[in-house]
């Protein structure tokens, strides 16, 4: 008997069926892979040539349903740019199932693009091609970076086109996570008042991420406590890298700590800590540097949510859920210093170092430098140098005498610990890529593949794979855009 393709075993399914609605994916009319996560299929014991065959296809198009599959869409609510809407739901994403992989992990796999759903409103419930690949291409990008992130299994062109602006190819991503539950569907149960929805929906969740937290005497303020500090390390591991999500709605941030819905997110070139990109972000709302801020702020309404769950009478609900919100700040400010310490060079923490480091950033963002190049580059400077040693950092300064300053500081610090140039260049090289998911180049290899031609796709994302390996002389992957490549904003594909 030939085993299903697909594993499922999908405990949301078995949950009531308010948590969700029936969702069968619309058919596509000629489907093909365009990209295939072979590595990750094998990780979550799908058979990776099964998977790209005509079976493969077929299950992930909805031309044939596959063996075991839920086939739904999940409600939630969220506030969305700080306005709370009570229903949002996955308006054009259907669940497939969960998996068990050879390693006990399970996993969520869900079809973006799929069609309508009972929760997308007006919208259409398909994906165009461009956006599909992006989330393949920064998703998996971002992985490699060590960010804790949803992951792409498959994109697959349907065959058909996409009204937005213009007509455009239609597609679908195939994306994976530890579990597709948002802070906004605790928000979807909280606003209606069903407290027995929240306390199933809580032990749920925790028992998909957190299992932990059941064993606490309070159980949904550990939960709490979890999300904020798996949240504090996230934000910060995105600031030490420059990312930018671009919509950090609260039905945009999981419960697992994983980053979730890349839709207009960025990568900064020049630094500035007010950097927008998202053309949809008017007013800087999920700014750069306000993320950790927003982090913060959607951690409040998931604290809100859970009340009902915190304590017998109010007040011990609120002073339970406060000192569980209370982690984050410190949490988020030590991870923050560990990044930035680590990619300056430096093992141990001393008075001064926070400034050194803040400074260096005022630096960049007066000197328009390239936030990835710069750190990177400090990683080759030799301890005992100086600017005439110094070049290829001081030529990403439009004014480099701030950064000459700066490096007199910095070396006199690097002497206060032991470590030969090398030991640290090895060190700062783990943590300071040599390239990243640029917008500019982003944007060519989808305007490619939207012509039919994946070999800029296929190439950058072959490079992203290792974004820490030292790259050649002049690469134009390691290279920051001309002017008339840069990339002023960034769209969600909705």
């Amino acid at each position: 008997m030939t085993q299903p393709l697909f594993a499922f075993d999908t405990s949301y399914a078995r949950l009531p069926e308010r948590f969700y609605s029936p969702a069968p994916p619309a058919p596509a009319p000629d489907p093909a892979f365009l990209a295939l996560n072979r590595p990750l299929a094998e990780q979550m014991g799908i058979d990776p040539e099964r998977l790209a065959s005509e079976e493969g296809r077929d299950a992930l198009t909805g031309r044939a349903a596959p063996e075991g599959a839920a086939l739904i869409a999940m409600a939630y609510a969220g506030a969305q740019f700080g306005h709370f809407v009570p229903q949002l739901g996955d308006g054009r994403a259907v669940l497939l199932g969960e998996v068990v992989g050879p390693d006990g992990a399970r996993r969520d796999i869900q079809v973006k693009g799929a069609g309508r759903t009972p929760y997308s409103r007006m919208g259409d419930g398909k994906a165009p091609l461009g956006p599909a690949l992006r989330e393949y291409l920064v998703s998996e990008a971002m992985h490699a970076l060590g960010v804790p992130t949803t992951r792409a299994l498959a994109v697959l062109r349907t065959g058909e086109v996409v009204l937005r602006d213009a007509p455009l190819p239609g597609a679908v991503i195939v994306r994976v996570a530890t579990a597709h539950i948002r802070v906004g569907t605790f928000q979807y149960f909280a606003s209606r008042g069903d407290r027995e929805g929240l306390e199933i929906l809580l032990n749920h969740a925790a028992e998909r991420a957190w299992p932990e937290t059941l064993e606490a005497d309070n159980p949904a303020a550990a939960f709490l406590r979890a999300v904020s500090l798996a949240q504090a390390k996230l934000v910060a591991k995105w600031l030490s890298l420059g990312f930018i999500h671009g919509v950090m709605n609260t039905d945009n941030m999981s419960v697992t700590g994983e980053t979730i819905d890349y839709g207009p997110c960025a990568f900064m070139d020049a630094y500035a800590a007010g950097r927008v990109y998202s053309s949809i972000d008017r007013h800087g709302r999920y700014a750069y540097g306000n993320q950790p801020k927003i982090a913060h702020w959607n951690l409040l309404q998931l604290a809100e949510a859970l009340l009902p769950l915190m304590g017998e009478t109010e007040e011990e609900a609120v002073a339970a859920a406060q000192e569980a919100l209370d982690v984050f700040p410190g949490a988020f400010s030590d991870a923050w210093r560990g990044a930035l310490q680590a990619k300056l060079g430096l093992t141990e923490t001393r008075e001064g170092d926070d400034a050194l480091a803040e400074d260096f950033l005022a630096a960049l963002e007066a000197g328009e430098a390239d936030f990835t190049l710069a750190f990177r580059g400090l990683g080759a400077l030799r301890a005992e140098g100086g600017p005439e040693t110094d070049g290829p950092v001081r030529e990403l300064f439009r004014k480099p005498g701030a950064f000459d300053a700066w490096a007199v500081r910095w070396r006199a610090r690097l002497a206060e610990e032991a470590r030969s140039d090398g030991e640290r260049r090895a060190a700062m090289d783990q943590v300071n890529p040599a390239i990243i998911p640029r917008n500019h180049l982003v944007e060519e290899a989808l305007r490619a593949a939207q012509d039919g031609d994946m070999a800029p796709f296929d190439a950058l994302h072959a490079a992203l794979a290792a974004p820490f390996a030292d790259r050649p002389a002049g690469d134009r992957y390691a290279q920051p855009p001309a002017k008339e490549e840069e990339v002023r904003a960034t769209f969600c594909g909705t």
